[in-house]
């Protein structure tokens, strides 16, 4: 039995279609829908996303944004953490954020699901780098890794208590073990 491929669609056609639970990403004229996060993933994007704004909303220095839809170059995918520098921030008249994310996030952050295929999600982080991202993390819960990316650099991976390399200009110390300690409640 022969699975037709579905016909792809452009870019435009998709940011017109309503918004999906989970959200869908388009990538390369395909339309594919992130899983629904489970209760590690919410914990851990929810730590680094508090943990990142602490230090950088106040200054106006960055601000992370969790699952922000940003459409660059072709895709529009959903990071489960954007973070913005400032100046990457565009606001209306009312001095509030608009809606529309059309630039790479400075810095791109995903927690990996284990029904997520790792080489699709590092796709998405090396995308970001090829458009002026400075900084991505792919993060997994399932053996406590951060694999942090660098534009035109080898990747590193990062366990117990290796320093994780941050956003220039962000202070914030992280290793790898703290930022798997959130996991732990009660």
């Amino acid at each position: 039995m022969t699975v037709a491929k579905p016909t792809s669609i452009t870019l435009e056609e998709f940011l017109v279609l309503p918004e999906t639970n989970p959200a869908s990403q388009y990538i390369d004229g395909e339309i594919i829908q992130k899983p629904m996060p489970k209760t590690r993933h919410s914990r851990l994007q929810g730590k680094l996303t508090d943990a990142i704004n602490r230090v950088t909303e106040e200054l106006r220095i960055a601000y992370a944004f969790p699952e922000l839809r940003c459409t660059f170059a072709g895709r529009s995918i959903v990071p489960d953490i954007a973070v913005l520098r400032w100046e990457q921030i565009k606001f209306d008249e009312n001095g509030e954020p608009v809606d529309d994310v059309l630039v790479a996030p400075a810095w791109t952050i995903e927690v990996l699901s284990p029904e997520q295929s790792s080489n699709r999600v590092t796709g998405n982080i090396l995308h970001c780098l090829k458009q002026g991202c400075e900084l991505g993390w792919l993060v997994d819960p399932g053996d406590r890794s951060i694999l942090v990316f660098l534009p035109n650099q080898q990747p590193e991976l990062h366990h117990g208590h290796d320093a994780l390399t941050v956003l220039d200009g962000i202070e914030l110390q992280l290793t790898a073990e703290q930022v798997f300690s959130w996991l732990k409640m009660g």
